[in-house]
């Protein structure tokens, strides 16, 4: 895992009734890197991100973009150097571990000791597709938007494997308020640098929290947890709740409904293109979920007003 964090010398100035007051201290910052994703070698995108869980990352980059939708679809990931540089066949791997499903996946020393772990090669199982050559982006995706640059909004609706809107789950509306603390309470680096987004994902039926993780793009931070779903093997992630940090995108909907996640919730606004495509996939969207309200965009029913259970 590379770095979390940075320390940077500022000057903070404070301005009080007549005064101007300086001193200078040192300040944490988020770090933000290039990850290369590559696929049977190919470069298939560039994105701007936290280092860490970059296999995550990759995993569920993978099933936002249609190329995979379950576990054993995701055979291995192997880190190389740095952008632009060639595969490394004789990288020494090892080994993460096979999740239940029982799916092999390694991760291999870095090829060069220049840009080491920003450039991660993916091998899919035998017999799955490799990405349609019109899926590789040829421009850094910005850490706001993992999908800049797409030629159209059909370019992006991707028909998901997972029905959401036949998902049964529901979630008492005290528990699902409670959500943004809890995932709050999970964002280390966030509480050091103030620089990061994060997303959780919580069992609608317990409320137990299953994953958490943070990133300087929101839907990096989304990836993660799809892409811990991939690695466990437990595609469609059914009977759960995606908790994100900031407002609800059109793509953190899509990534929801392609990982066949039925609830999600945003600290703050959705956009009209969300509220749409969560709409058509049956996807139930809270927004403004903080204090003692929300907003409720689209299949209300499956927050139930009664008390806590």
């Amino acid at each position: 895992m590379g770095r979390l964090t940075v320390h940077r010398p500022v000057v903070k100035v404070v301005v009080a009734g007549d005064g101007v007051g300086e001193r200078r201290r040192s300040d944490a910052l988020a770090v933000e890197e290039p990850l290369e994703i590559r696929v049977g070698g190919s470069p298939l995108a560039i994105t701007m991100r936290t280092p860490g869980h970059d296999v995550e990352l990759a995993a569920g980059f993978l099933v936002s973009e249609g190329v995979i939708a379950r576990g054993d679809q995701f055979r291995a990931a192997i880190h190389c150097g740095g952008p632009g540089t060639p595969a490394a066949p004789d990288a020494a791997p090892r080994l993460l571990g096979a999740p239940p499903g029982g799916a092999l996946r390694v991760i291999g020393a870095p090829a060069s000791s220049e840009n080491t772990y920003n450039v991660l090669d993916v091998a899919l199982a035998p017999g799955v597709a490799l990405p349609d050559p019109e899926l590789t982006r040829s421009f850094y995706t910005s850490s706001s938007c993992g999908l800049c640059g797409k030629a159209s909004i059909d370019a992006v609706e991707t028909v998901s494997s997972y029905d959401v809107g036949t998902d049964a789950a529901t979630v008492a509306a005290a528990d699902l308020l409670a959500l943004p603390d809890r995932l709050r309470a999970e964002q280390a680096v966030f509480g050091k640098t103030g620089g990061l987004h994060a997303a959780a994902l919580f069992d609608a039926a317990s409320g137990e929290l299953l994953v958490a993780r943070e990133d300087v793009g929101r839907h990096n931070a989304v990836d993660k947890v799809v892409g811990w779903g991939v690695l466990q093997d437990r595609l469609p992630l059914a009977g759960t709740v995606l908790q994100v940090s900031g407002r609800a995108s059109f793509e953190l909907v899509q990534k929801a409904v392609m990982a066949g996640i039925p609830i999600l919730s945003a600290v703050s606004a959705p956009s009209s293109l969300a509220v749409e495509l969560a709409e058509a996939s049956g996807l139930t969207l809270a927004g403004f979920v903080r204090g003692t309200s929300m907003n409720l965009y689209s299949r209300a029913d499956r927050v139930l007003r009664g008390a806590s259970a």
